[in-house]
């Protein structure tokens, strides 16, 4: 009988069966509220540059409007994507690069 190959950082099959304390607790983690962040792009400005902005002000971006834009959270870019419109008409973000970062980089 083949042993099914788990997912990358998906628990062993017998940890997910364990209901110790321990192993419920690291369940839970997974319903915790994170945000994630879009960035499309950044402009440096002076002080006096961004005290003269007013209503219909145009800041140029560093990025193009087709450029990828990167998914954060708390600061650390965790994936690509292209800027995309649901059905709805609501803009969105269509993943198309998830960032490997090394355990220690988390920390």
């Amino acid at each position: 009988m083949a042993i099914p190959e788990k997912a990358p950082g998906e628990a062993p099959a017998e940890e997910r069966r364990d209901s110790s304390n321990r192993n419920s607790f690291r369940r839970s983690i997974y319903s915790v509220p994170v945000t994630v962040t879009v960035s499309i792009g950044q402009k440096r400005l002076s002080v006096s540059e961004i005290l003269e902005l007013q209503p219909e002000s145009i800041v140029p971006l560093s990025s193009r409007i087709d450029d990828p834009v990167d998914l954060s959270i708390d600061n650390k870019v965790i994936a690509k994507g292209e800027l995309v419109e649901t059905a709805d008409g609501q803009i969105a973000v269509k993943i198309i690069e998830i960032i490997e970062r090394a355990p220690e980089d988390y920390a």
